[in-house]
């Protein structure tokens, strides 16, 4: 039985890599499906997409061991994923649920490719939420004397779980620079899109005063920078004089539960590149 499977790579731009590339995929026997490439003038690289399919799991590993030596001719980052495998998800919340709400229902209803492992939350509220959906809820309480223990076992749950990403579903913590290490380029938040505008508390409250016209979303990778990391998706929601703090609330949660979703499937179907401090992301 063929089989799918998804090749990322980046490497300085030259001649001759989408014709090597695809030459050597011919030699294996494999069948492209859908190629996306990309070079950036500015920074040098070229980034390429390949889905394709092999004749055999078994021959995978020639592959990769061909794939190595050219790999090594172009100074090439790469990666080969097997298509079919659900990525693994923990998600992490704190008291605002309409983002874990949207990842449980689009995972159950297999609209998201995605196998939600476990749900972990510095509060109990919705311990109820995932149980509904049969996900393990694990409650990590943390202040500032705990902090560095919650941690560890926030990490001890991704090596448990066998945890590919790490979604921060409006998870109200700031997170160490350890453990941002720890997940670097697997884990992702979202924010409102005030940033750097209206920190703190009740950002559509401040927002509604100042009259906004456009409230938005942002998810992006979680780094040590507070909210600046790689940019994954964006989405805005134009908003008018009429509408209440409340409506403010109610259309931002609706646009950071629809940028998140999409920013988690970007992610775990293998679109995203990272370029420097920005992403190249195929659609």
């Amino acid at each position: 039985m063929r089989q799918d499977h998804i090749l990322t790579l980046s490497c300085p731009d030259r001649t001759g890599i989408v014709y090597r590339v695809t030459g050597l995929l011919f030699e294996s026997d494999c069948n492209i499906i859908d190629a996306q490439q990309f070079g950036d003038e500015e920074s040098g690289r070229f980034f390429l997409r390949v889905h394709f399919d092999l004749p055999s799991a078994a021959a995978l590993p020639a592959l990769e061991a061909r794939f190595e030596t050219l790999a090594e001719a172009f100074s090439m980052s790469w990666q080969i994923h097997d298509a079919r495998r659900k990525a693994r998800l923990l998600v992490l919340v704190s008291k605002q649920g309409h983002c874990l709400n949207d990842l449980l229902f689009r995972a159950h209803s297999r609209q998201l490719p995605v196998e939600i492992a476990a749900v972990a939350s510095n509060h109990r509220d919705f311990a109820p939420l995932a149980a509904s959906y049969g996900v393990p809820f694990h409650h990590l309480p943390v202040d500032a004397g705990n902090r560095g223990a919650q941690e560890r076992r926030i990490l001890d749950l991704v090596e448990q779980a066998h945890v590919d990403l790490v979604v921060l579903a409006r998870y109200m913590q700031i997170l160490s620079a350890d453990l941002c290490d720890a997940l670097a380029g697997r884990a992702i938040n979202i924010h409102h899109s005030f940033l750097p505008s209206f920190k703190g508390a009740h950002p559509y409250h401040q927002a509604h005063r100042r009259g906004v016209k456009i409230i938005g979303a942002t998810a992006h990778y979680v780094t040590r920078d507070l909210d600046e990391g790689p940019i994954i998706e964006q989405d805005i929601a134009r908003v008018d004089h009429a509408m209440t703090p409340r409506d403010l609330i109610r259309l931002g949660s609706d646009t950071e539960s629809l940028v998140l979703a999409r920013a988690v499937r970007r992610h775990v179907e293998h679109r995203i590149l990272l370029n420097g401090h920005r992403t190249v992301v195929f659609r």
